[in-house]
């Protein structure tokens, strides 16, 4: 996919933030030595754990050059690299791998798990939260629109980027083939945004991606348009003109045995 766009993905920066400050509410450590915070974003959930974690040496890793950019000038003493987090394979293992929003992008969760698994001291904890609304309207409209418009070729694929989130029987199984006890959990956050618009512009950044980079301009446009309205039917206005964006995400702490 074409880089991030660290701008689009702020807009809803509080929002996108209280899921990561949920998590690291429940890390059960009180003291670390070691952290990192991969597919870290701009920053916003590293500075969560710098919080939590002030003695703490917290490494952000993302593959996005946006995205580290802006995580750099917000965080200018925390060591950020670019990394594909596929391919990570660190020379020495952490108290804190925290995973907010970013392994629903990588395919093959159990081997996922036992590898990430391998990172963590003995007592270290692995926190992760992953986006579970590939049911919700805002990303079943997402594939109808790729399909029925004149990009279906170009798009056939795009519903594939992202890993089909598991059932909290099959996250307990793999963490616990991996080592690992975990505390899981499902949130579902109601976002109150302005309109059908509103919706569009926040998946702009995330979810929409997969179906907008292979487009031309031209063609995004044409595919927002028609995205926006079916939006608009799926997502009615309240009485106070307002629409509720619905979006679950699933959590879990595991700590390594």
């Amino acid at each position: 996919m074409a880089d991030w766009n660290a701008g689009q993905y702020l807009k809803f920066e509080d929002q996108r933030t209280r899921p990561a400050s949920d998590l690291i509410g429940r890390i059960p450590l009180a003291e670390i030595r070691s952290a990192v915070d991969i597919g870290c974003g701009p920053g916003n959930s590293t500075e969560l754990i710098v919080d939590r974690y002030p003695g703490a040496r917290v490494l952000g890793l993302d593959n996005s050059p946006d995205m580290l950019a802006k995580a750099r000038m917000r965080l200018p003493e925390v060591t950020f690299e670019e990394m594909d987090i596929a391919a990570w394979n660190p020379g020495e293992r952490y108290d804190l791998i925290f995973a907010n929003a970013v392994l629903q992008w990588l395919p093959d969760h159990p081997r996922l798990l036992a590898r990430l698994a391998t990172c963590l001291e003995t007592g270290g904890c692995l926190a992760v939260q992953m986006p579970n609304n590939l049911q919700e309207p805002s990303h079943r409209l997402m594939q109808k629109v790729a399909q029925e418009g004149p990009w279906a070729d170009k798009l056939a694929a795009a519903s594939q980027a992202r890993e089909e989130i598991g059932s909290f029987e099959d996250y307990h199984s793999w963490l616990l083939q991996a080592g690992c006890s975990a505390d899981l959990w499902q949130t579902t956050y109601v976002h109150t945004l302005a309109d059908a618009g509103a919706i569009v512009e926040w998946f702009k950044s995330t979810g929409l991606k997969p179906y907008l980079d292979p487009l031309s301009p031209e063609e995004q446009s044409a595919y927002l348009e028609r995205y926006r309205e079916e939006i608009e039917k799926a997502y009615p206005a309240q009485a106070d003109d307002k629409v509720l964006l619905r979006f679950p995400r699933l959590f879990f702490v595991a700590l390594r045995q």
